[in-house]
């Protein structure tokens, strides 16, 4: 790591945070390209089709201040009829690959900046939407 001082400067008051909600993985498993289709028009996307994701797990933002609970493992139903056009080529926008410094500039005050070797992402300090609702009225 590596820093530099330019000098000091007076007091400019707090800095602000931009206010944007977390898309929260509700389940555990593999992320498929039909949910994060259908979630991507909802905010910008962190994790790709084929990503393993577990409950807790930030995937994305969304543009308003809520936290938003989804499923990205939810597959595409299948029936035994057919239909013309129904089966569209899905065409996924590339997600946001979360970098070190990015991740502490959009991470929330309840969430957790996870660093492996192999991997960086963000989660939510309880794991569980009751866990996450619990704390919530504590504090309220």
């Amino acid at each position: 790591m590596y820093s530099r001082v330019v000098g000091f400067k007076p007091y400019a008051g707090h800095i602000e945070k931009s206010e944007l909600g977390s898309m929260v993985s509700m389940a555990t498993g593999k992320a498929l390209g039909y949910s994060i289709y259908n979630l991507q028009d909802r905010g910008t996307m962190y994790i790709e089709a084929g990503t393993e994701v577990y409950e807790g797990m930030v995937i994305g933002n969304v543009a308003k201040g809520n936290d938003l609970d989804v499923n990205p493992i939810k597959g595409k139903q299948q029936t035994n009829m057919r239909s013309s056009g129904a089966d569209e080529a899905i065409k996924l926008t590339p997600p946001v690959k979360l970098t070190l410094e990015r991740g502490l500039e959009i991470m929330n005050n309840d969430e957790y900046l996870e660093i492996t070797p192999q991997s960086i992402r963000l989660r939510k300090r309880f794991l569980s939407s009751n866990d996450r609702v619990k704390e919530k009225r504590k504090k309220a």
